[in-house]
């Protein structure tokens, strides 16, 4: 390798290294441009009816502050408050459903004999030990050891509130002047290149925007199955459960598993049968989504396969954290976007002089060149 091969190696290495050390920064770069991105299409939207930018901009993030806390006063407080009466009345249901299991052990040693009777009946005689003022108290012990670190959580909180906080003001700095900050960022392009660039920061911008759209639609639907369902069957705080069904969507595969749990945990202050009951509405909504709303909505979707998204999560939740499980979805469709107009059509596709391929038996078989028609790919750019 020559002296300025090995440069520009080192000098790669520098550079993977920075990105890793500033990758937090990197992604709240990112959560203000997707902000940044739903703000202006709303923002163009007030501009078709003869409003000025800065009207427009004001508007726009006004609804977007407006609708932030709406959202917190309808879900936060009624949910703490419901989850405390939970946590009141846990030890009266773990005695009840104490008793509920001693008495269906009862009933199966009768129609038994042998080895599995006498096992049945010393499950029985422990059930009957456990006594539930133990529990309480181990679980009093278990909080108080996390009361021990809250300090952490309490630094923790506010270091996301600071993250918060700088995305937002970011995002109205990008919402204000959008074509001069990208303006900026293409003179970190060689020149030969701004212009294929300034077309794919637009295919970015535009396939960022059919998620939203699509992204908005699905949340929407979900909510008004949410409501439909809970109604149905009487589960308390409906507005506030199917708001935070909507917006955990958002978050594929995980979202869904989540959003369960508030109104499962209510549903158990009734009865047992009754959060059977909303695990189950749950899942048929989830099956109605994958089977009758995503393909309605297809036409505002980017096309991701399920086994993409989810190594997406795993990727980016891994590399970044929480964050990057919560925007791994419109980092895969950036990512997708990019791999497809730089790697693929830019590189890939205009490959020149490709290397024969030989024979890996002496017979032909599938996986043998002669097999393989013959493919010049610069005849697509032709």
């Amino acid at each position: 390798m020559t002296l300025g091969t090995w440069i520009g190696f080192t000098a790669f290495l520098i550079a993977i290294y920075i990105l890793w050390r500033i990758k937090q920064a990197l992604l709240m770069i990112f959560a203000a441009v997707v902000l940044a991105t739903a703000l202006n299409r709303l923002t163009r939207q007030f501009q078709r009816l003869k409003l000025p930018r800065s009207l427009a901009v004001f508007l726009s993030i006004s609804l977007f502050f407006l609708g932030i806390i709406i959202g917190f006063l309808l879900v936060v407080p009624p949910l703490i408050n419901q989850l405390e009466q939970l946590a009141k009345q846990v030890p009266a249901g773990l005695e009840q459903g104490l008793k509920l299991l001693n008495l269906l052990i009862d009933y199966l040693r009768t129609d038994l004999n042998g080895p599995l009777r006498e096992y049945l009946s010393e499950v029985s005689r422990d059930l009957r030990q456990i006594r539930i003022e133990q529990i309480i108290q181990q679980a009093q012990a278990l909080s108080n050891q996390l009361i021990g670190g809250f300090g952490v959580v309490v630094g923790t909180t506010v270091e996301g509130l600071v993250s918060i906080l700088l995305i937002l003001v970011l995002t109205m700095m990008l919402l204000a002047d959008p074509q001069a900050y990208r303006r900026s960022s293409l003179q970190l392009i060689p020149a030969f290149y701004r212009r294929r660039m300034n077309h794919i920061l637009d295919t970015c911008e535009i396939a960022l925007g059919r998620w939203l759209i699509g992204a908005l639609l699905n949340m929407i639907c979900v909510t008004l199955l949410t409501v439909i369902g809970l109604w149905i069957l009487r589960v308390p705080l409906i507005f506030a459960n199917a708001i935070l069904a909507g917006l955990l969507n958002l978050i594929p595969n995980i979202g869904p598993a989540v959003s369960v749990i508030p109104p499962m945990a209510i549903a158990l202050l009734d009865s047992p049968w009754k959060a059977t009951l909303v695990v189950m509405l749950y899942i048929i909504i989830q099956q109605i989504e994958t089977a009758v709303i995503m393909p309605s909505l297809m036409a505002y979707q980017v096309s991701l396969l399920p086994a993409i998204t989810l190594l997406a999560q795993g990727f980016f939740l891994t590399f970044f954290g929480f964050g990057g499980l919560v925007l791994a979805f419109p980092l895969a469709v950036v990512g997708q976007v990019l791999i497809k107009e730089i790697l693929i059509r830019d590189i890939l596709d205009i490959w020149d002089n490709p290397p024969p391929l030989k024979p890996v038996a002496d017979q032909p078989s599938l996986l043998t060149s002669e097999t393989l028609p013959e493919h010049n790919p610069r005849n697509n750019h032709q």
